[in-house]
C-alpha cells in the first residue's frame, strides 16, 4: 500500500493511494493514523485535487554517509568499516513540490539521492531477526548537501542539516519487504538529464545492519526516518533546477531549487 500525507481545504489527513495511471490516481481517505490501527474511510479525492505533504513527519532523521563504495571514492574518501552516522533535523524535511531554498553560506549544492526507510514503531536494541517487524515502509529521499560546507567544517550540523535539506516523498510503499528493499534501482535527474544511477543492492552495510546499529544508542519513534546512503554521480544544484528522485517501486520525489528569499 502507499499511504500518502496530505491538505486539502485547509485539512490534513493520510490516504492510501490507488490507481496506477499518474493523472488517474486517488486518495482513500485514512480513519485514524497510519502508525495505529486505522481503516480505509471510502471517501476518495483525486490526488491532482490535494497537496503532498512531507509522508511523514519524523522526530529525527538518522542518515548513513559513505554507504557506497563508489560514492565515497568519487569524494576521495575512504570506505567505512561501520556504519556511519549522522542527523538531519525534523526542521529540514519538505515534501514533493517543496522549493529546495538554496542557502546564502553555500557556492556548492550538491544533490544525493537515497532510499529512506520510514519506522512504524517504538524500538530500541533491536535485534537482526527483528528488523523487519519495525519498518513500517520505504520512500524516495534527497540527502541535499552544501558540499564546500561539509568539507570546510569539522561537522556537518550546517552542511547537511539546513531547512529544507531533507525532500522525502512522494509517499510510503509498505509493501516491499527488506529482500526486495535492498535491491531497487534509484536514480536521479536533474532537468531531466540522469545524474545518478545505482542499486540498492551496492550498499556497504545492509539496512538490516543500519537499524541494528543506530538502535543499539538511540530510541526510535513510529515516523522517524533511517537515510540509508547515496550511489556514485551526487553532483551541483544550481538555481531553477528541477530534480528528481526516483526508486524503483515507489514512485518519484521531484523539487525545484529557488533562491532563499
Amino acid at each position: 500500500m502507499r499511504i500518502a500525507r496530505f491538505s486539502i481545504d485547509g485539512n490534513v489527513a493520510f490516504g492510501a493511494v490507488e490507481g496506477d495511471q499518474p493523472d488517474q490516481l486517488v486518495l482513500d481517505i485514512i480513519k485514524g493514523i497510519p502508525f495505529a490501527d486505522y481503516e480505509l474511510s471510502g471517501t476518495k479525492v483525486p490526488l491532482s485535487k490535494v497537496r503532498l505533504l512531507p509522508p511523514v513527519l519524523p522526530n529525527k532523521v538518522v542518515a548513513f554517509g559513505r554507504n557506497y563504495a563508489e560514492h565515497a571514492r568519487e569524494l576521495g574518501n575512504e570506505v567505512p568499516d561501520a556504519p556511519f552516522a549522522f542527523f538531519k533535523p525534523s526542521t529540514s524535511v519538505i515534501g514533493p513540490g517543496d522549493a529546495i531554498q538554496y542557502p546564502s553560506f553555500t557556492e556548492e549544492l550538491h544533490h544525493e539521492a537515497e532510499l529512506a526507510v520510514v519506522i512504524g514503531r517504538m524500538c530500541r536494541e533491536v535485534p537482526r531477526e527483528r528488523v523487519q517487524d519495525v519498518i513500517f515502509g520505504y520512500t524516495c529521499a534527497n540527502d541535499v548537501t552544501a558540499r564546500d560546507v561539509q568539507r570546510r567544517e569539522k561537522q556537518w550540523a550546517r552542511a547537511k542539516g539546513f531547512d529544507s535539506s531533507c525532500p522525502l516523498g512522494p509517499w510510503v510503499e509498505t509493501d516491499l519487504d527488506i529482500a526486495a528493499a535492498s535491491d531497487l534501482t534509484v536514480q536521479l535527474t536533474v532537468n531531466g538529464g540522469q545524474r545518478q544511477l545505482g542499486r540498492t543492492s551496492e550498499m556497504i552495510h545492509s539496512i538490516e545492519d543500519l537499524i541494528v546499529n543506530i538502535s543499539e544508542a538511540m530510541t526510535l519513534l513510529p515516523g522517524d526516518v533511517i537515510l540509508t546512503g547515496t550511489p556514485a554521480g551526487v553532483g551541483p544544484l544550481n538555481v531553477g533546477d528541477e530534480v528528481a528522485v526516483t526508486i524503483e517501486g515507489i514512485g518519484t520525489l521531484t523539487n525545484k531549487v529557488v533562491k532563499r528569499g
